[in-house]
């Protein structure tokens, strides 16, 4: 006879890996990103490139709540799982009315308040959830309390006032919102569960791929249709490149000191290594592999000669500055990222950026696939030189580290 069907929550072990399901979670989430850049490609200006961020720093906030929740339950298991499905429903949702998020569009539900409504369910499907695990856990119970009471209650008013606005106080009371809800969370305790390290950071890892992964997509998809020449395929290549090398300054050293730092750590300062480095550090990561594949699809746009472009078109104003500026917000994020585990500040990095920025000048007045070619130099210069100038430690933590 088949056995009774689970419908409890089943905690999660500290050996756990990321489920299935989690995973799927994760790429409802992404492609959310991808409709957050073709979001801010469909209008390059400062005031869009703003809301494009806030969106997705919407969407962020509203994914790291089920990471810590999969740190406590199985996501797979019982009513969790059910919860899940449901806020995966309300996550595509929030996905599906990104552009009209701040523009109504004619006919059908009014779009900013179906995109808060769809939100603030994602967020209340997490709060649930959280409730019932720490059914018999006073510590979190306190935690879960103190934070829903000062974040979620205000956050909310000032969501579906701002969705009944238009213009620039929508801008502002959505942000507040954000700001509030971040600044709350931060200053709210540290008495949060955290059962498994690995399966934490291995969350956050994939959430990277998948974002890079998408910067992918965005470059295929602005050349999908124009016919295949030597410059399409350069760049093409140089967007993968730049990609991989992203790739490789977080999976290569970063993510596995990191992740070493926390397996040591206990207590309160497991949350806080928990909670800075990966849920506050990890947005700017990615808000900076979105700006990249922003940036990377305009070039690959003007390389192939849509919409008028040609091959000695330079690339200027918000998509050279969402190339270059993804980028080395990215390589800070990094630095911050390690900093606050280790205390080890990666100069390299820093430089890199700081030559990122000062080749802005060079890379406006440069055509499309130079700027591209000059931002992937520089990325390989700095991955060759840490490899090279960090050799033997490097090979420790890869390979001999406990």
């Amino acid at each position: 006879m088949p056995g009774p069907v689970r419908t409890r929550m089943m905690p999660v072990a500290e050996d756990a890996s990321v489920t299935q399901l989690e995973l799927f979670f994760d790429l409802v989430i992404v492609f959310a990103f991808t409709m957050v850049t073709d979001f801010a490609a469909h209008e390059t200006t400062a005031v869009n490139l703003l809301r494009a961020l806030l969106i997705l720093a919407m969407l962020w906030w509203s994914w790291i709540g089920y990471s810590w929740l999969g740190n406590v339950v199985k996501a797979d298991e019982g009513i969790a799982r059910v919860a899940m499905f449901v806020a995966m429903g309300a996550a595509f949702i929030i996905a599906l009315t990104i552009p009209e998020s701040f523009h109504d569009l004619p006919g059908g539900w009014y779009g900013p308040l179906v995109f808060v409504i769809a939100y603030l369910a994602v967020r209340l499907i997490h709060l649930t959830v959280f409730w019932m695990a720490s059914t018999e856990d006073a510590q979190l119970r306190r935690q879960v309390i103190r934070w829903a009471a000062g974040s979620l209650s205000v956050a909310s008013v000032l969501l579906v006032v701002g969705a009944l606005t238009t213009g620039t106080a929508q801008l502002v009371l959505w942000l507040a919102a954000l700001v509030w809800d971040m600044g709350w969370t931060f200053f709210a305790g540290n008495e949060w569960r955290l059962y498994s390290a690995s399966h934490f950071a291995e969350r956050y890892g994939l959430i990277v791929i998948i974002a890079l992964g998408e910067s992918i997509v965005s470059i295929g998809v602005g050349v999908a249709g124009l016919p295949i020449s030597w410059a399409i395929t350069v760049g093409s290549m140089l967007g993968l490149a730049v990609a991989g090398l992203l790739w490789w300054a977080y999976f290569d050293v970063a993510a596995l000191v990191v992740e070493h730092a926390m397996h040591r750590a206990g207590g309160e300062r497991r949350i806080q290594i928990a909670r800075n480095c990966y849920t506050f550090w990890h947005f700017p990561m990615i808000a900076g592999i979105v700006a990249m594949a922003l940036g990377s699809k305009k070039v690959l746009s003007y390389v192939g000669g849509a919409q008028g472009h040609s091959l000695s078109d330079q690339l200027h104003g918000i998509p050279l500055f969402a190339l270059y500026g993804g980028v080395v917000t990215y390589l800070i994020a990094l630095v911050g990222f390690r900093h606050y585990a280790t205390g080890t500040v990666l100069a390299p990095r820093l430089l890199a950026a700081a030559v990122l920025l000062a080749l802005l000048p060079l890379a406006s007045m440069a055509p499309a696939l130079a700027a591209l070619g000059m931002l992937c130099a520089v990325l390989l210069a700095l991955i060759v030189f840490e490899v090279v100038r960090y050799a033997q430690p490097r090979d420790l933590i890869r390979h001999g580290l406990d």
